[in-house]
C-alpha cells in the first residue's frame, strides 16, 4: 500500500511562520526529507520518531542529486510511509517542485502541496514596506538570479526587470547580481534605484540593509563567495519608510 507525499513549505526560517497546517503535516509524518534552509528548529515540530533525511542544495556544497531526492521520495512512500518533504519558503516558488511532482506522479504516488511564506513577503515585512502600491507600483515580479549553472540567466527579460513602476525580487542573485545591475543600468534603470538586501530571514544573523542597486552590486563583488540565503528587492518602494 502506498504512502502519501506532503509538499510542506516551512518559510524562510522562523518557526512561528509555520502555517497550522504545515506543524500538523510535520507532527503525523514518518520521514521528513528537508533543505538546508528549511531546518534547525522547523524540524522540532516533526515526531521524535521520525526518520530525518537532509537532502538540501547549496551553491559550492556536496548536494543530493535531484535524482536522488525524486528516488528516496517514491521509495519512502511506495514503502507505506507518510513523507514530507520541507522545503524552504513557498514550495513552489523556484524550489523545483514540479521534478519531484512529476516523479510522484509517474510511479503512481499521491501528493498534496502545503503553501507557505515566501522571503520576498517577510523581506518586505521585516523592513516594514508593502511590496505594492496603487498607481506606481502596482506590479510584483520575482526573478532567479542563478541558472542551473549558477550563472546570470541569459535569457531574462530585461526590460520588465528595469521597470521602475514595478517592485522586482531576486533570488538565489548574491553571486550574480553585479552582473544583473550592470544589465539593469545598461537598460535605462537609475543606478540610484532603491534596493534592499535581506540576509538570513527567519535567523539569528538576520540582516537587511537599504541601499542602491549600484551600491549593492559593488558590495557584493567585493564582499566574494556567497555562503548564506539572501534575497534583493528593488523599485521604489525598497526605500520606503527607512527605520
Amino acid at each position: 500500500m502506498s504512502g502519501f507525499v506532503s509538499f510542506v513549505s516551512a518559510g524562510p526560517g522562523d518557526p512561528e511562520l509555520l502555517t497550522f497546517k504545515a506543524a500538523a503535516r510535520l507532527h503525523a509524518a514518518d520521514v521528513v526529507l528537508y533543505d538546508d534552509l528549511a531546518s534547525g528548529a522547523i524540524l522540532d515540530h516533526a515526531r521524535p520518531s521520525a526518520n530525518l533525511v537532509a537532502v538540501g542544495k547549496r551553491a559550492g556544497r556536496p548536494s543530493a542529486s535531484q535524482e536522488h531526492v525524486n528516488r528516496l521520495l517514491i521509495d519512502y512512500a511506495a514503502a507505506g510511509a507518510r513523507v514530507v518533504r520541507l522545503k524552504s519558503g513557498d514550495a513552489g516558488i523556484f524550489g523545483r517542485l514540479e521534478e519531484e511532482i512529476e516523479s510522484l506522479r509517474a510511479a503512481g504516488i499521491g501528493y498534496e502541496i502545503v503553501p507557505g511564506v515566501t522571503s520576498a513577503c517577510v523581506a518586505a515585512a521585516r523592513a516594514g514596506i508593502p511590496l505594492t502600491r496603487r498607481h506606481t507600483s502596482r506590479r510584483v515580479q520575482f526573478v532567479t538570479g542563478a541558472d542551473i549553472a549558477g550563472q546570470l540567466p541569459a535569457n531574462l527579460n530585461w526590460a520588465a526587470l528595469a521597470d521602475p513602476e514595478s517592485t522586482t525580487v531576486v533570488y538565489m542573485g548574491k553571486r550574480t547580481f553585479p552582473a544583473l545591475a550592470a544589465k539593469l543600468i545598461e537598460h535605462g534603470m537609475v543606478p540610484d534605484t532603491p534596493a534592499l538586501f535581506a540576509e538570513a530571514l527567519g535567523h539569528a544573523e538576520e540582516r537587511l540593509v537599504r541601499t542602491t542597486i549600484a551600491k549593492l552590486a559593488e558590495q557584493l563583488a567585493q564582499a566574494g563567495a556567497a555562503t548564506t540565503a539572501a534575497v534583493i528587492l528593488f523599485g521604489a518602494l525598497a526605500g520606503e519608510y527607512p527605520r
